[in-house]
């Protein structure tokens, strides 16, 4: 379930410390009266930061050239200098020579082309809701007078494949909208900063995350850096892939895109900071798109011999969904995933949906996907879970979700033990054989301990497969609700969400240990939505403390290790952990069939390990 941008982690050392004379207010408070400034350049507003030196003053005679208009929200039009400020530009060229002009509700009556000179106010602007944003400088109240038409447009600048920094944000700690003087060529937020309201080209673009209900999609500049399998931008540390830029039409196209399509020309428009977070290029217009031919993939042939468990998050899956989304669903377990003998499905809302009505049941929901399975030509699945206290366990209010078991009765066996509530935790003990069982099957792991508040608790439950115990654990740990965005003016974010992670992981960890002391040899297979990276700490403790635990998404080669794509991002959320027993003759993949189309069923991929206990 997208529920926040993404985040890198509370913690980054200052790598490089700014002289003293290069942090100043990011806002200055303009002076009483605000002076105004004649014939002033772009230039000269925009300054080499990332404010603007004259915000809250009025300026006059601002002369340029009309880009683009934008009759959406927010209405204006984008003006750029003829000719560059070279005054501004002569040290590293920090200082943008391009504006948007904020026309508040009156639709722009300029035209591109049009050669004007402005009189406004300098504003920063951000959105009282987003206050972890970059702002914007733009020129407010605005009297535009227009000297000529049918100019040509200012030369775009053009994006190449080395143009971006490879590192993502400032070496600074905290408001990067303190640095007076930005380095384009030290990071990207830097660059972009230096180009914002300019028009930029980039080059037959290739498309690195699915357009979206909005019509918006994200390109790259660096089509050979950080590449997935499928052409994505991979995250394989905290520091952003720093080639990815978001892009939207101005004219109101919205082409339907795939990972691994690309534009067949330059995508062309100003920078503009979106209203969702990040940098993006307003274009006019957009190319045609070239398909890339993307297909899901499919699991390899299982091995009778093997058992076959599989994670796969259903996005807020409830009774009301159409059919066709639990017919999508059945379909790529029973043929992409090819029928696993368990699944931890996660997302499964109750009877009722997002109404809150105090059902925490979910036996039509689930019932619902076992038909559809079936009807698929899969198995007639069995199913095991623990309804929650209501509105307890975080996600959708109301919707109750929760992690479920469907398990086929014909492959493998559901060990049932006791009666558990949504407060009732399973503990390891030895079982009368020497050993080790569930004092609660299914259960749930230490549910009342604070590391579970507003959070999904582990689901647990002990299988027997060809005579040989397996204890499954299905999770869901907490989302990444609450931090800072990961594009935004504090860096590094302040990642709030890991502590609780954290908490969980350890829990977790603990109740494995507790375990493996009591059969040190137990075969045991930890899936599902951890929300959190291969690298996170909360993924490192909860394989640690001398568990043998093995994350097998990052025994993959680098390109293939992801199984979620947001903000043009491609990186892991969903995981499949196994015993040290069981690595050995682990076969494990990543099915990619959601998270890279613009057609997705939910907007996690799954995954799926045959292993030989």
């Amino acid at each position: 379930m997208r529920l926040t941008r993404l985040t890198p982690p509370l913690a980054l050392a200052l790598v490089t410390a700014l002289a003293p004379a290069a942090i100043a207010a990011a806002s200055p408070a303009p002076p009483s009266p605000a002076p105004t400034s004649t014939g002033t350049t772009i230039g000269a507003i925009q300054g080499p930061g990332f404010t603007s030196p004259l915000v809250g003053q009025k300026v006059s005679g601002v002369p340029g050239v009309v880009t683009a208009i934008r009759t959406g929200s927010p209405r204006g039009f984008w003006m750029q200098s003829a000719t560059p400020d070279r005054d501004d530009r002569s040290h590293d060229r920090s200082t943008s020579d391009g504006i948007f002009v904020f026309t508040g509700s009156a639709a722009p009556t300029v035209t591109p082309g049009d050669a004007v000179t402005v009189a406004a106010t300098v504003t920063e602007y951000r959105a009282a809701a987003n206050v972890t944003d970059l702002s914007v400088t733009e020129l407010t109240s605005p009297t535009v007078t227009v000297v000529s038409s049918g100019n040509a447009l200012p030369a775009p600048v053009v994006i190449s494949p080395t143009a971006v920094p490879s590192r993502f944000a400032p070496p600074v700690s905290g408001d990067i909208e303190q640095i007076r003087r930005a380095v384009p060529t030290r990071s990207a937020q830097e660059f972009w900063e230096s180009h914002e309201g300019e028009r930029v080209s980039v080059p037959a673009p290739r498309i690195i995350a699915p357009s979206n209900t909005y019509g918006d999609v994200y390109i790259t500049s660096k089509p050979n850096a950080d590449r997935t399998i499928h052409g994505g931008a991979l995250l394989s540390s905290y520091d952003l892939p720093t080639g990815r830029v978001k892009v939207t039409a101005l004219d109101g196209a919205k082409p339907r895109m795939n990972v691994g399509d690309r534009f067949a020309g330059p995508v062309v428009g100003p920078v503009d900071w979106s209203s969702f977070g990040g940098f993006v290029i307003d274009a006019p217009s957009l190319p045609a798109v070239v398909s890339g031919g993307l297909t899901p993939t499919v699991a390899s042939k299982p091995d009778a011999a093997d058992l076959s468990v599989a994670t796969y998050n259903v996005e807020n899956l409830a009774p009301r969904d159409p059919q066709t989304k639990y017919s999508a669903l059945a379909r790529g377990i029973v043929t992409n995933l090819a029928s696993p003998d368990v699944v931890a499905v996660e997302e499964v809302q109750d009877n009722s949906g997002a109404t809150d009505d105090g059902t925490t049941a979910a036996n039509t929901t689930i019932s619902t996907l076992v038909d559809a399975i079936a009807a698929a030509g899969g198995p007639r699945y069995d199913h095991r879970d623990v309804d929650p206290t209501n509105d307890a366990d975080g996600g959708q209010p109301g919707g109750n979700i929760r992690t479920v078991f469907l398990f086929n009765p014909s492959r493998v066996a559901f060990v049932d033990r006791g009666t558990a509530t949504a407060t009732t935790a399973t503990t390891p003990q030895r079982s009368a054989s020497g050993g080790a069982e569930l004092s609660v099957s299914p259960g749930r792991i230490a549910p009342t301990d604070p590391a579970w508040a507003n959070s999904r608790k582990p689901l647990v439950g002990q299988f027997v497969f060809r005579g040989r115990t397996v204890f499954v654990v299905g999770n869901h740990f907490a989302s990444k609700g609450g931090d800072q965005s990961a594009d935004g003016r504090f860096q590094p974010p302040a990642h709030s969400s890991e502590t609780q992670r954290l908490a969980q992981a350890r829990v977790e960890n603990a109740w494995i240990r507790s375990l493996q002391a009591i059969d040190r040899r137990a075969s045991i297979v930890i899936a599902g939505d951890l929300n959190d990276y291969q690298f996170s700490p909360a993924v490192r403790t909860l394989t640690g403390g001398g568990t043998g635990l093995v994350d097998l998404i990052a025994t993959l080669p680098r390109e293939q290790q992801y199984t979620y794509v947001y903000s043009g991002v491609s990186q892991v959320l969903d995981h499949i952990i196994v015993s040290a027993d069981l690595r050995a003759r682990a076969r494990y993949e990543v099915i990619h069939l959601n998270a890279e189309f613009a057609g997705q069923t939910s907007d996690h991929d799954p995954q799926v390990v045959r292993v030989r206990p």
